[in-house]
């Protein structure tokens, strides 16, 4: 297990998609690839958890359309 990296964001913090979010396998019922979350849309961060392997934060975050995706610090901007 790799040390653990402080998270940038934290649980109930609003923020934006900094990037379209497509599936990439993690809605079976969705094609691959299908825009699941667009540019700009906002969210509200609902669980922070850790990738064991990287030590790397990842972030549940319940966006204004009802999708709740899995996201890297990358994927989204404060607002």
């Amino acid at each position: 297990m790799a040390e653990a990296k402080e998270a940038k964001f934290q649980w109930g913090q609003r923020v934006t998609a900094a990037d379209n979010l497509v599936n990439d396998g993690s809605f079976p019922d969705v094609p691959m690839d299908t825009l699941l979350v667009p540019l700009g849309s906002s969210g509200e961060i609902v669980n922070v958890g850790l990738i064991e392997e990287t030590g790397d934060p990842v972030y549940l975050v319940e966006f204004t359309n009802g999708k709740v995706i899995g996201v890297f610090e990358e994927e989204i901007t404060a607002e």
